[in-house]
């Protein structure tokens, strides 16, 4: 993968932790390809660049007013949950921002590419269910990395530049 992580718009936006969590992946996503030690999931490979896109959008849902500092500094707000769009209805008036971003967007598109990058490279991922082993390729893992990177330009121009 030839990217420079530094040219997406939203690289001066993230937080130096978040920026070390993406390099850590992009890392992986470069150099695990020729390791002579082959494996049987490489989930492993995007595990940070998923950690660093739960922060992002945290980051997002705030500055753009979707949640308060104390969702955001508060140890309950949960992503795949705000994100949900299969919610029952009780629980997406109180917690959803999934509805919110639809308003916003004027559409699902936006709202339904984040959720699903969010269950692709987050939820399905890392949980662990009876035969449901979740296991994924080398390969996969560099889709899911670069499927990442294209939900934060989304959302990015679509919500935060725009506020600039």
């Amino acid at each position: 993968m030839k990217e420079r992580l530094e040219k997406h718009a939203w690289w001066e936006y993230i937080h130096e932790d978040l920026k070390d969590l993406i390099k850590q992946s992009f890392v992986l996503v470069n150099k695990a390809e020729g390791w002579e030690e082959k494996f049987k999931d490489y989930s492993f490979v995007i595990f940070s660049a998923a950690k660093a896109y739960e922060g992002f959008l945290k980051n997002v849902f705030r500055d753009m007013g979707l949640i308060s500092d104390e969702e955001y500094f508060g140890k309950r707000f949960r992503i795949g949950k705000a994100l949900n769009p299969h919610l029952e209805k009780d629980i997406r008036e109180k917690e959803s921002v999934y509805d919110r971003l639809v308003v916003f967007c004027q559409g699902k598109e936006l709202p339904d590419i984040l959720w699903q990058t969010w269950k692709e490279g987050r939820n399905l991922l890392f949980h662990w269910f009876p035969n449901q082993k979740n296991a994924i390729s080398f390969e996969k893992s560099k889709a899911i990395f670069h499927k990442i990177l294209i939900a934060m330009d989304l959302v990015y121009a679509k919500c935060i530049s725009v506020r600039q």
